[in-house]
């Protein structure tokens, strides 16, 4: 689901991502997509080079943990040592021990966030990385709009007509991850792995909870969805057309929503 939001006054800085899971391109798309950056995503070195035949990045993000991470900091000429030089780089890493962080850093890196990690943090680091290496104040535009309902990345709220919720970060980062999917159908270990990160010993029942919860706040009834429908034995899947009709503060009819 495109969750860009367009502004005249600001020009989009140019992100270059290389990740081979379509899951966490989504993700990271739909998050820097946030009214500051536009993205373009490559699985491969190949893709990349492609890419930036024609297109050069203000800024990459790499999974420091592909295959091609360093052919592709090569090629981005990447600042080393203390030379200030070509594309910033944020690194993102499933280990998040200090030797790994070193030796990205040592890569050329000039940040390395470890995953899972929450949306605001990923937008915040890109935005600094970009203003620190172009010297222009890319400011942040904090609701970004999702169907019929506007989050607000910063305070963790959910808003419709007058009516606002707070989100828990978790909250947010599933709301996020369900709607960068764009009707997609995301599994119970797809969650897990994207929210927790695929060394938590998951309860059988910690999505089904955090689902419910974000679904009450929501008042978002699992028999009739407007936001976030159950696909049996499979998953849950975003709602890319709901109607907020309705949503203005009181329970559903039941009280609560179900998973």
């Amino acid at each position: 689901m495109n969750g860009h939001v367009e502004s005249p006054l600001i020009e989009a800085r140019r992100a270059l991502l290389l990740h081979d899971r379509p899951l966490m391109v989504d993700l990271i798309t739909l998050t820097l997509n946030h009214g500051v950056f536009d993205v373009r995503a490559a699985s491969s070195f190949a893709e990349a080079k492609a890419i930036m035949a024609e297109w050069r990045p203000n800024i990459s993000v790499i999974d420091m943990d592909h295959d091609d991470s360093a052919a592709l900091l090569k090629l981005l000429g990447a600042s080393n040592a203390m030379r200030r030089i070509g594309t910033p780089v944020l690194g993102l890493t499933r280990m998040g021990d200090l030797k790994t962080k070193l030796a990205a850093f040592d890569l050329g890196v000039d940040d390395i966030l470890t995953t899972p990690f929450s949306p605001e943090e990923l937008l915040a680091r890109a935005i600094v990385i970009t203003r620190r290496a172009s010297g222009v104040d890319l400011p942040l535009i904090p609701v970004i709009r999702l169907g019929e309902i506007d989050v607000d990345i910063v305070n963790r709220e959910v808003r419709a007509g007058t009516s606002v919720v707070q989100l828990t970060p978790i909250e947010q980062s599933l709301l996020y991850l369900l709607a960068s999917c764009g009707g997609r159908v995301v599994t119970h270990e797809e969650i897990i792995d994207a929210i927790w990160g695929t060394d938590f010993v998951a309860e059988s029942n910690i999505v089904d909870r955090h689902v419910r919860s974000l679904r009450t706040k929501l008042q978002d009834d699992y028999r009739h969805p407007r936001f976030i429908a159950t696909v049996q034995n499979k998953g849950y899947r975003f709602i890319p057309t709901f109607s907020n009709a309705g949503w203005g503060g009181a329970p559903t009819a039941s009280g609560h929503a179900r998973t």
